[in-house]
């Protein structure tokens, strides 16, 4: 049903009795169209109090009862009139308390008198009023016989006792409310207390964990310096000693010397041999303790790659002598980085010399290629292979894999350590990638500028 206003009623009033009798007529048409209990009761009030005030005012009123359809929410509204003009300014601060049991109420000046009007939404579940429900709620209303005063006092205190009844309802859960809410708060107050109380120790741990650890960190730092001088002093003080017993060896064996025989000569050669290893590890210890106490500095300039890779291929390749082995440095696909020379070339040879010492058949291959900004090398042999929960161990200082021995030559521990150290110091960073039986890879990843 569409359209506007609809009136269902008409009424009016012209003593006070009529009063009685347009409150209950104003509860019934509530009644009828929808409301609930409580809005019958409220739109009644106020339809009562706005006809007092209104009577009072002129010698006879008019209520109008329409069914408004305009709107989102269709709504009952009632319209009352009496014929005082000019009465709106002084009707609209009496009728403020009445106003306030409906949704709208407005208060003005007509030109034969004075018009209050007033509309309570329905709610969603009432009834749809069709035009056939309209008529019988015409027909019902025509029917209506107002009770007498008595029984609409009656009625009304009924209405005030089931107020009161609500409220005293509404108390008591207030009350209930408010006891479980103030219970709650105190478990809430208890529990903060408990978890402040915890965090508090927490905290005084943490800080003296961070005490401890600062400790420690401080401890560590010294021992770590202690060893590096460690490190430097032995490793000088070694490396003369045994210069000279490789030069007295070399002596022994010249042809200008007395001759030797096959046995001493043998012994000579053992000597010499022990003593060259027993240097390239002091070399080594000298070299780790120089790059841990931060004694090495990178000395940045643009590297040509192809004459570094000729170098090592050229400095290697006397190394690589044995048949099985392919030892392959390919043409750099990447020109030139910035870089210091010296210590990318000690890198490099490091993990060179290290893979065709554990390669037995195979190939050691060294290659360079761009990825984004960085310069990728990359040293890979088909060698023993690393198991994978050792790919970090392998870089401490004097670890070795166990049950690996080397083809050729004797690893110290040392190597890769150093290797690793270097590659941080040229803003770089060392990995490796291993599997036993299949060979390693390790990358070497540099900035290029």
């Amino acid at each position: 049903m569409t359209g506007g206003p609809e009136q269902l009623m008409r009424i009016r009033l012209r003593v006070a009795q009529d009063i009685f009798a347009v409150r209950q007529l104003g509860r019934e048409v509530a009644r009828e169209v929808g409301l609930e209990q409580q809005d019958q009761t409220r739109l009644a009030t106020a339809l009562s109090e706005v006809s007092r005030v209104m009577l009072a005012d002129g010698r006879d009123a008019s209520v109008t009862f329409t069914f408004d359809l305009d709107g989102v929410s269709p709504s009952l509204r009632v319209t009352v009139e009496n014929s005082v003009p000019g009465g709106a300014a002084k009707l609209r601060p009496e009728l403020a308390q009445a106003g306030r049991l409906v949704d709208k109420m407005e208060v003005t000046d007509a030109e034969n008198g004075t018009v209050v009007w007033m509309a309570r939404r329905l709610p969603a579940s009432a009834p749809r009023l069709t035009p056939e429900r309209m008529d019988e709620i015409r027909a019902g209303l025509a029917k209506h016989v107002p009770g007498s005063p008595l029984d609409e006092l009656n009625v009304q205190n009924q209405q005030l006792i089931a107020a009161l009844d609500e409220v005293r309802a509404q108390r008591d859960d207030l009350a209930r409310l408010n006891a479980e809410l103030e219970e709650t708060n105190r478990g809430v107050m208890a529990l903060y207390h408990q978890l402040s109380e915890e965090l508090e120790e927490t905290n005084r741990g943490v800080v003296a964990l961070y005490a401890e650890l600062d400790e420690k960190s401080v401890q560590l730092a010294a021992a770590s310096e202690a060893k590096s001088r460690f490190l430097a002093n032995v490793s000088h003080e070694l490396r003369a000693p045994v210069t000279a017993i490789i030069g007295l060896g070399r002596l022994l064996g010249d042809e200008a010397s007395d001759a030797l025989t096959e046995e001493q000569t043998r012994q000579v050669d053992l000597i010499r041999g022990s003593a060259t290893d027993l240097l390239s590890l002091v070399n080594d210890l000298l070299d780790l303790a120089k790059a841990e106490a931060g004694r090495v500095e990178a000395s940045m300039a643009d590297v040509d790659l192809k004459a570094v890779f000729g170098q090592l291929r050229g400095t290697l390749r006397p190394l690589a002598t044995r048949p099985e082995v392919d030892f392959v440095v390919e043409e750099p696909a990447v020109p030139s980085i910035r870089t210091d020379e010296v210590l990318l070339a000690r890198v490099l040879r490091n993990l060179l010399t290290n893979a065709l010492k554990f390669t037995e058949a195979g190939e050691v291959r060294l290659s360079v290629r761009r990825i984004g900004d960085d310069a990728e090398f990359t040293v890979s042999d088909t060698g023993t292979g690393i198991p994978a929960e050792l790919h970090e161990r392998i870089f401490e200082e004097f670890y070795q894999v166990p049950g690996s021995k080397p083809i050729s030559g004797k690893g110290t521990g040392l190597g890769l350590p150093y290797a690793r150290r270097l590659a941080g110091i040229l803003g770089g960073a060392l990995r490796v990638a291993s599997t036993p039986g299949e060979g390693s890879t390790f990358t070497l990843w540099l900035p290029i500028s």
